[in-house]
Formats: structure tokens, sequence, C-alpha cells
């Protein structure tokens, strides 16, 4: 059976009524599968039926909508009734219109503005088709340019958005484990202030320690020398003393 689709009524491109294909939802597939193979051929249709060739375009183009109702198929296949200028100017009225009612943002990624302005982009080469064939072809061409590019860049942004979080994620990461690094250096620091604290008072001590020892030494050995020097001269006056008398 063919896919069932719900039915486009609140778009920018131009359908026709829809139609009653059948009561019967197994005859679908027969009717799709003809559809099909016609909107293939569009190549091969005879060019004295300009308006087949037109409406099997047209199809293969924007292909029909159908879906199921009560157990009925219905189908609505894209119109194709040549577009005047005020049909243009209605369009370009009605997607004003729409922009302003869905709040599609002015600037910026909008889906909502991007759907609105594909529907427009259709409903000009359903314009366009009807009466040159080739330039809908070659607008079809552009839209499915266009439509691949945003895609790719769709894809692009998504995955540089997944590289940016995982960026981010190692950065947090990598600012934690650098946070815990500081904080572990931040208490040697301390550590090794308070032991040049502490050596810088034992320093200090020992200096002055040997100071005093240094003082206490240097007033021993002049009292020495001044002893040494008073035995010196008590030995001089005896031995004075002890040599005149022989004279």
């Amino acid at each position: 059976m063919s896919e069932i689709m719900i039915p486009t009524t609140d778009t920018l491109v131009k359908y026709d009524n829809p139609v009653l294909i059948t009561n019967r939802p197994t005859k679908v597939k027969e009717v799709t599968s003809k559809v099909s193979s016609s909107a293939c051929k569009v190549q091969s249709i005879p060019a004295f039926d300009s308006r087949k060739e037109s409406i099997e375009l047209l199809n293969g183009i924007l292909p029909p909508k159908e879906w199921e109702k009560n157990g009925q198929i219905w189908r609505q296949q894209i119109s194709s009734t040549p577009a005047t200028r005020l049909d243009v100017i209605n369009l370009q009225e009605q997607l004003d219109m729409k922009l302003q009612q869905r709040q599609a943002r002015e600037t910026g990624i909008c889906p909502v503005r991007r759907e609105l302005y594909t529907q427009c982009f259709d409903e000009i080469i359903r314009h366009v088709s009807i009466n040159c064939a080739e330039r809908g072809l070659l607008l079809l061409r552009v839209r499915d340019e266009i439509q691949m590019t945003l895609a790719a860049y769709q894809t692009l942004y998504q995955s540089s958005t997944a590289f940016g979080m995982r960026k981010a994620l190692q950065a947090e990461q990598g600012k934690e484990d650098l946070i815990a690094s500081a904080e572990d250096l931040r208490k040697q620091k301390n550590e090794l202030e308070r032991m040049l604290i502490e050596l810088k008072q034992k320093f200090e001590q020992t200096i002055q320690r040997n100071t005093e020892l240094q003082e206490a030494e240097q007033k021993k050995y002049m009292e020495e020398i001044q002893f040494l020097k008073k035995t010196n001269q008590q030995l001089k006056i005896q031995l004075e003393g002890i040599i005149a008398p022989k004279k």
C-alpha cells in the first residue's frame, strides 16, 4: 500500500481540490505505481499533449499528497493553472503574513522561516514550470543544490557544536584539575614558607650563639694574655733580683 500522508492545508504551494481515488485501499498500490511510472516518463511524453506533459512534470517536481480518511484514499496534486501577476502579489502577501503569524525570526537560523521560504520557492517553480518546463527543471536543480548545501551546513554545525561541547567539558574538567593542582601548590608554598621562617630563626640563633662564643673566647684569650704578661713581668723582676747581687 502507498505511504499515507496528511493533506497539506496550510502551505504556500497551490494545490487542486482533493480527489477520491478509491474506497478500497488494496487498489492504491496500482494507482500509485501508474502515477510513479508516468512521472518517471516525463521526457518520453509526446509533444502534442502539452497539458499532460505539464501535469506530469509538476507531479515529478512536487509529488501529489495522499492520505486516508474513513477507509477512503484521497489525492491532492499540484495545480497546473498558470499563475498571473495577481497570484504572485498574493503569494508575497501570504508569505509576509505567515512569517508574522508563525513568529519567524528575521535573522539567524529559523526553521519556520526556512520552511515558508521553501514553500514559496516551490510555488515559484510551479509558476515557471507551467510556462517553460526547462526553466522549471533548472530551478528544481537550483533548489536541490540549495537544500543539499543547507544540509551540509547543518551537519557541519551539529558536528562543530558537538565538538565545542566536548572541548568545553574537557576544559571544565581540566579547570578542576588545575584548581586542585593550584591548591596543592599553595599548600606546598605555605609549608615551604613556614620551613623558611624556622630556618631563618635557627640561623639567627646560631649566629647569635657563635657571636657570644666568639666574644667569650676573645675575652678568655685576652685574660690569658694579660695573665701571661703579668707573670712574665714578675718572672723578669725576680730574675733581675737574682742576677743583680752577683754583679
